[in-house]
């Protein structure tokens, strides 16, 4: 009996042993892109993204709970350094942070997500506007994010792209909505 429990022992020792050296090699960072072309002026579209007040509007993770609680500190809204912190139940929103870290005018919005509940982790990415015709324009978000070693493992078990970015078309659909009104 003591030799099929030393027996067990060592093959899952060997099994996270494994992993963990299979975790060395795997990738630790991904990027998501979506984009969505929006029937309203460049300026238009710009003017609504920039503005963290109206991702409670958009955000499909903010959008889950109702009882989300929303705050904007910092800078201004819609400068570099204004900040929306949200809190919810809701295990997909939690509790974190949206930092706008640089706003290029009329092109481009860089932000910086940070988790702080229930799962702890910063994301980066942007929102970038361009101009199609005078009445059109493309939206593109990018969103990048990954796992340390060797919680990176999991990244070959999830298709983080399919995950997020099914959400990220959910709030670039709603901004479409929006803004097209």
């Amino acid at each position: 009996m003591k030799m099929i429990f030393v027996k067990i022992i060592i093959v899952l020792v060997a099994i996270i042993a494994l992993a963990l050296v299979v975790a060395m090699f795997t990738k630790d960072k991904y990027t998501i892109t979506r984009q969505i072309v929006i029937n309203k002026p460049k300026q238009e579209v710009f003017d609504f993204i920039k503005l963290n007040q109206n991702q409670k509007l958009y955000s499909k993770w903010l959008l889950l709970d109702p009882n989300t609680k929303i705050e904007i500190k910092g800078n201004p809204d819609g400068m570099s350094g204004s900040v929306l912190t949200f809190e919810s139940k809701h295990h997909k929103t939690g509790k974190g942070e949206w930092e706008i870290k640089k706003v290029t005018e009329g092109e481009k919005v860089d932000f910086e997500l940070r988790f702080l509940a229930p799962y702890v982790f910063t994301a980066n990415g942007s929102m970038t506007t361009e101009s199609l015709t005078p009445n059109q324009t493309k939206l593109i978000w990018v969103y990048n994010s990954g796992m340390n070693w060797p919680k990176n493992f999991m990244l070959i078990f999830l298709n983080m792209d399919k995950i997020i970015g099914t959400d990220v078309e959910e709030s670039l659909n709603n901004i479409k909505t929006i803004v097209e009104k």
